[in-house]
């Protein structure tokens, strides 16, 4: 039976495939496909496996004391009889046959679907037998691991391999934490969907530089969509269509064939410079995750890197941070990339949702139990972990002899915090000087995104060489939204009055001081918004490699001096989305008071 679900919208497009569910406890499980010729070896690997965890199971059984209690033994005798279960062997071998899924994706599938069966059993004893069984696969996955051993785990060990007859894969999940995101890059999946999560959350923020359609804050996808089913993912009005009709199936493939001529038609503005209709050259820079991305940002046509979020480099490591010449090669790759064209490096912007697996267990409770988004995060971590942030600052000025590079500094609001990085920065280059180390000039911003940067902008300016507004955070701090909660996305408002006016402020003192600004966040990858940060005299804009030729177009298209002469009224008004519309022709175009 076909039915519905309703989230938000978080990347564009049209996703149509078979659902992957996958819980979020088992996403470092390794999906990748086989050949034909491998799925008897493969089921051998997970028969081995099981083979092994029940001669463990049974050695437990056996080496009991006699004092231990009989539940104990009984417990071990429920594991074992799971584990010889043919609803779990049996049924796995059949996802090896039939979809070529590794012995590990096969495994969480099938756990998928008996874990759905035993939550709708109505004996509570019975229904508490789902935790048994978990324990029993989560032993198999262990023992396939052991097996295997140095083979990658994780999604990006997926692979690209498409066998006839294989359908497009929808990733559905209760959550999805950013460092698994990344790991999607090269994966078979085709879109996602969660039960949680807000529109500028970090996850949200992936997906898009994935530029795969995805929905979140579903709140029930993961419960009400089963595995295998047929899914349609409808990015840009946030609806998951569950079994669809062959007639609803047709409509959006046709929107799919359409939105693939869409952008090979922009792709043909990948060498046109952007420069306005009233000669205007606006700068189009892009954001990137990791160096791998920068080839995609040339390909792009992007001009620079207008932030590398450096925090991706510190993720998924089992608790090892990287080490100075780890990172100095990530950023030289980065930078040599570019080709010579500029690239932002921002310090490291951990906590909130991007917890570190080495945080404290003080540290993870605060992630946890307070409110994370306003804790020990960003600038204000790196300052507590001084020794972790001058290896980071060696890394950035060893790199800048490759290329240009701009150090961006997130979360300032004291100029406190300034003096120390510049304290820091004198002590880094010091260092290299006597290490004989080579290193150039390196312009050092901060970031506006806390409504006190924006407020107390002239005096920062005094000690830094240019600034780059990001919108989600700011919009998240001056809203008091959390913007990574489905339940207050409605309030999440990049048209609120308030924002505007911190945005186009701190565009005029920046250009009125003589030094360059920027904007990284969302807004500047929604064509809904290109207009109206023209006519605020935004020159440079950082996005998504995937986002830059539908600005690009915009921006060819626009008249800055004639959008300069209807701000005063927009930055006025009552409803500055409406006069924005009728104004500049925006803002419907967009996504409403929430942005794609």
């Amino acid at each position: 039976m076909s039915f519905q679900v309703f989230g938000i919208p978080v990347s564009r497009g049209v996703a149509i495939g078979r659902a992957v569910l996958v819980a979020s406890s088992r996403l470092d499980v390794a999906h990748y496909f086989i050949d034909e010729a491998g799925v008897e070896a493969e089921i051998a690997r997970c028969l081995r496996a099981r083979d092994e965890v029940a001669r463990e199971l049974s050695a437990l059984k056996t080496d009991l004391p006699e004092d231990a209690p009989h539940e104990l033994a009984a417990l071990l005798d429920v594991h074992l009889m799971l584990l010889h279960d043919e609803a779990l062997t049996g049924a796995t071998k059949q996802w090896i046959v039939e979809r070529h899924y590794n012995a590990e994706w096969a495994l969480s599938a099938q756990l998928e679907v008996l874990a759905r069966q035993f939550d709708e059993m109505e004996d509570d004893y019975l229904r508490e037998r789902k935790a048994d069984l978990e324990q029993v696969v989560e032993r198999i996955l262990d023992a396939l691991a052991a097996e295997q051993g140095d083979a990658p785990r994780g999604a990006a060990s997926v692979t690209q391999r498409d066998f006839a007859g294989e359908d497009p894969l929808l990733l559905v999940a209760a959550d999805i934490a950013p460092a698994d995101m990344l790991q999607f890059k090269r994966s078979v999946f085709h879109g996602f969907i969660t039960d949680i999560g807000g529109k500028t959350s970090h996850t949200a923020i992936v997906a898009r530089s994935l530029d795969i359609p995805a929905v979140v804050g579903t709140r029930e996808a993961s419960r009400l969509i089963r595995q295998d089913d047929w899914v349609i993912i409808d990015g840009d009005s946030g609806l998951v269509i569950v079994d669809p009709s062959p007639i609803v199936l047709e409509e959006y493939r046709f929107r799919q064939r359409q939105s693939e001529l869409e952008r090979a038609r922009l792709a043909r503005l990948r060498h046109t410079p952007a420069v306005t209709m009233d000669g205007e050259r606006i700068e189009l820079h892009a954001n990137i995750e990791l160096p791998a991305d920068a080839e995609a940002a040339v390909t792009a046509g992007a001009t620079g890197v207008g932030l590398f979020r450096s925090e991706f480099l510190f993720m998924n490591r089992d608790g090892e941070l990287p080490s100075e010449d780890e990172q100095f090669e990530a950023y030289k790759a980065a930078v040599e990339a570019m080709r010579g064209m500029p690239v932002t490096i921002r310090t490291v912007d951990i906590g909130a949702d991007k917890p570190l697996d080495r945080m404290s267990a003080n540290e993870l409770r605060h992630e946890h139990v307070l409110n994370p988004a306003m804790g020990l995060r960003a600038i204000r971590w790196s300052l507590a972990e001084p020794s972790m942030f001058r290896q980071q600052l060696r890394a950035i000025y060893r790199a800048s002899a490759f290329g240009k590079i701009r150090l961006l500094i997130p979360m300032v609001a004291h100029l406190g915090e300034v003096r120390q990085i510049l304290e820091a920065i004198k002590r880094v280059q010091q260092q290299l000087n006597e290490s004989g180390h080579a290193y150039t000039k390196v312009d050092l911003g901060v970031m506006i995104e806390i409504p006190a940067a924006a407020v107390m902008l002239p005096l920062l300016l005094k000690h830094v060489d240019f600034v780059s507004i990001g919108t989600n955070d700011l919009i998240q701090y001056t809203l008091a939204i959390d913007r990574a909660d489905e339940a207050v996305a409605h309030l999440y408002d990049p048209w609120h009055p308030a924002v505007l006016q911190l945005i186009a402020s701190s565009i005029a003192q920046a250009r009125a001081a003589g030094k360059s600004v920027s904007v990284c966040g969302e807004m500047a990858g929604d064509p809904a918004f290109t207009d109206l940060l023209l006519a605020m005299g935004l020159r440079s804009f950082s996005m998504h490699p995937a986002q830059i030729p539908s600005v690009k177009q915009r921006v060819l298209r626009a008249d800055s001096a004639k959008l300069a002469g209807v701000l005063p009224a927009i930055l006025a008004s009552e409803d500055p989305q409406e006069t924005a519309r009728l104004a500049l022709g925006v803002g419907s175009a967009g996504a409403g008071r929430t942005f794609h």
